[in-house]
């Protein structure tokens, strides 16, 4: 501890005092976890300008930043019009996005009046259209709570998408638990919804993991909180996965209470989990709040980001596009001094062939 300390005395001399330093530490000392050390090592960082740490000349030696779109859940337009719902749509913001830097599209199905749609058509469909446009990486819904089925149907669609090269997603998704995600009004103290839970057990987890790599599709794991880490790590103990992998943290603002709150604490409560030996690509997103106050923080730390107005509209900056913000994070990176991923080196850190 002393010796991480020294090494970076004029960061501590320099930047808000002892503060920031001893938080990193804590999750090793506190924890007894390896996983952070200092964030000026643990990712061989050399920063540009030693006597500010913090200086946006440049950041070297770190990997690359994968930036992933989160186009459109079952988010309504009425905060924002340019949330993207049938296939034509999507595909436009795939390529725009892409354009802009992201290597990853998260898309949900939708009717043409904003409902979840589930029909394998429209997936289908909906991959031709994007794969017509540009070449990112495809990461498709399993139906969230809107689909109330067992595990063999959950993952139907994309089963039946992996038997064409042209339609098979590079990623099919697997959230590593199950949460309550009913949604407060903080305004005036009560829950809108009840019973909503998003059930994912042991045994349907093990199906997914089982058919999804059969099917040549990569596991993308979604990680809600703690729990999730540690079923995580038994499910790669039980050889059911294997890294690289990418490993989304979700926090949650506003009126959903599921997940770590969007703040730093929230975002360090789960990286002193991750052990770093087990080849999990983190990527932060934040469902119902801005992710732009913790985006610096990620991209400092050598963590990846998931953006998009599936997860918020983002009122504050007027009305953007899913590609004004992936455009917002490249630049923020290209200032900080880390470069974004393309679709070919994405492809390579998290393993895909």
């Amino acid at each position: 501890m002393i010796a991480a300390l020294s090494c970076h005395k004029s960061f501590v001399e320099t930047h808000h005092g002892l503060r920031p330093v001893f938080r990193i530490l804590r999750s090793v000392a506190g924890l007894g976890v390896k996983r952070r050390m200092c964030v000026l090592c643990s990712n061989h960082l050399d920063f540009a300008d030693q006597s500010d740490p913090f200086s946006t000349r440049g950041i070297v030696g770190m990997k690359k930043l994968i930036i992933e779109a989160r186009i459109n859940e079952y988010q309504s337009r009425e905060a924002n019009p340019h949330v993207p719902w049938l296939p034509d749509e999507i595909a436009r913001d795939a390529e725009a996005c892409q354009a802009e830097g992201a290597s990853i599209i998260h898309f949900h199905g939708r009717h043409a009046d904003g409902s979840p749609d589930h029909e394998f058509l429209t997936y289908e469909k909906t991959i031709r259209a994007i794969r017509s446009q540009s070449n990112t990486m495809i990461n498709p819904t399993l139906g969230y709570v809107t689909l109330d089925a067992d595990a063999e149907e959950r993952l139907s669609n994309v089963v039946a998408l992996s038997k064409d090269p042209e339609t098979r997603p590079e990623f099919a998704p697997m959230d590593m638990g199950s949460v309550n995600v009913d949604w407060y009004n903080p305004e005036e103290p009560g829950y809108r919804t009840k019973g909503l839970i998003y059930k994912n057990g042991t045994d349907t987890l093990e199906y997914f993991a089982q058919n999804i790599a059969a099917h040549q599709m990569k596991h993308y794991l979604v990680c809600w909180n703690v729990s999730f880490i540690r079923q995580t790590l038994a499910f790669m103990d039980m050889g059911l996965l294997t890294g690289p992998l990418p490993f989304l943290i979700v926090l949650t603002d506003g009126t959903m209470l599921a997940g770590h709150p969007g703040t730093e604490a929230g975002l360090d409560a789960h990286l002193a989990f991750i052990p770093p030996d087990r080849q999990l690509e983190w990527i932060v997103s934040n469902f119902n709040g801005n992710l732009f106050q913790l985006t610096e923080k990620v991209i400092r730390e050598g963590g990846h980001i998931a953006i998009g107005l599936g997860d918020y509209p983002y009122t504050e900056l007027g009305q953007p596009s899913n590609a004004d913000l992936v455009r917002k994070v490249r630049e923020q990176a290209e200032t900080l001094g880390r470069e974004v991923a393309t679709v070919d080196e994405a492809k390579e850190m998290l393993g895909v062939g």
